[in-house]
């Protein structure tokens, strides 16, 4: 999931990447989390905080996901892979 041509993740990547950040919340202490509930109300500052707390969860998701999904081929694989098919093609195509 990591994004290596430089093109920032689109709406439904991020709304994956904010559903696995939820998920490793639930898994990874949330009870601790609602303690502090009330007080976070009280806040004049609270639509910052919110929507840096769902920043922060979906840079916690994208870790999640990359460090659980599979690892994208190599480019010099690919590459190679490409120059022996086209060489195969070429050869019994004589």
């Amino acid at each position: 999931m990591t994004h290596h041509d430089g093109c920032g993740p689109g709406l439904a990547e991020d709304a994956v990447a904010l559903v696995a950040g939820l998920a490793d919340l639930a898994f990874s202490g949330l009870s601790s989390a609602v303690g502090g509930v009330s007080g976070l109300l009280r806040r004049a500052d609270i639509a910052e905080l919110l929507a840096d707390g769902q920043e922060e969860t979906k840079a916690r998701g994208r870790l999640l996901l990359d460090r659980h999904a599979a690892p994208a081929p190599a480019h010099l694989e690919i590459l190679a892979r490409t120059v022996t098919a086209r060489l195969q093609a070429e050869h019994s195509g004589e």
